[in-house]
């Protein structure tokens, strides 16, 4: 399996430490992604959408373990129950609200990654495919109502 980076995106977080953990965390952060000139003809018609789906790797991230205490628990979590950075496949994904697009560069909002992070792809973000009304949220029912106010530390360096 072969994949390349289409993008390279641009937040103000150099470091792991201190910076949100999702998107509701990081609510009005802007930041900006950079296509490639190859990929820029690919976003014809993307400036209709409010909302993106970003896929990206998590490029500082090495090694995994299967049993994580995450960001929003003191419990240990089987790996795949959370959205913890260090994975098998190190890939990350994030919801952000599109503000512009000017010449093949992304404006966005709510950004929640590192910055120089290769982007991997882009999907329009539609509610009525991507959200469900009858949602269980597992062991995160209760902690997920922090999520704007918790912050990444060391833990998965």
């Amino acid at each position: 399996m072969k994949m390349k980076a289409i993008g390279t995106i641009h937040t103000p977080f150099a470091d792991l430490a201190g910076m949100p953990i999702q998107p509701a965390g990081a609510a009005g952060v802007s930041g900006t992604v950079d296509v490639f000139e190859e990929y820029q003809d690919g976003l014809q018609d993307l400036d209709g959408f409010s909302h993106l789906v970003l896929l990206y790797v998590f490029h500082r991230s090495e090694g995994y373990n299967l049993r994580v205490v995450p960001f929003m628990d003191k419990e240990p979590r089987g790996l795949f129950a959370t959205r913890a950075p260090k994975r098998p496949n190190p890939i990350g994904l994030s919801v952000v609200q599109l503000d512009r697009i000017d010449k093949g560069v992304l404006h966005i909002r709510n950004v929640d990654m590192l910055d120089g992070t290769p982007l991997l792809d882009i999907k329009p973000y539609v509610p009525e495919f991507d959200s469900s009304a009858d949602v269980r949220t597992g062991w995160l029912a209760q902690a997920r109502k922090t999520v704007e106010t918790r912050q990444s530390d060391d833990r998965f360096r």
